[in-house]
């Protein structure tokens, strides 16, 4: 449905983003954000005082919905249009700088940290006089 086809009342029921969503389709082009708005209160009959007391809230909007997408410098267009790039580095060399003693190191720590048979008694210390007693043993 064109814009021009869709009468005043229901423009002013619409969403925002429902009308930016007309716009950008029926231009088929990328639109600042503020330009954008523009159009869309112009449909719906808002007052520059409105605008202005709008736009961070269509800002909101936009980046929320995921049918619009932010371009580079502050244009806005629908997801549809646009495709993203996925770029896998491959990123061996970031792991050559470590010496191999520290990460030995580290895992032996990490060992003697969990290590149950550890002859660390501290932990047996704190728990002499824990006591484990069962349902039965509780209600008696």
């Amino acid at each position: 449905m064109k814009l021009k086809d869709i009468p005043k009342e229901e423009l002013e029921v619409m969403g925002y983003d429902d009308i930016a969503y007309l716009i950008l389709e029926e231009s088929k082009k990328k639109m600042k954000i503020t330009d954008l708005f523009k159009k869309v209160c112009s449909l719906r009959g808002l007052s520059d005082a409105e605008y202005e007391a709008h736009i961070a809230d269509f800002f909101e909007i936009l980046t929320t919905d995921k049918k619009f997408i932010m371009l580079e410098n502050g244009f806005w267009d629908l997801r549809t249009r646009h495709s993203e790039k996925l770029v896998i580095e491959d990123d061996d060399d970031e792991y050559e700088d470590i010496p191999e003693e520290e990460d030995d190191n580290e895992e032996e720590q990490e060992e003697n940290f969990y290590d149950e048979d550890s002859d660390d008694d501290t932990t047996d210390d704190d728990l002499k006089d824990f006591v484990v007693i069962d349902e039965d043993e509780e209600n008696e």
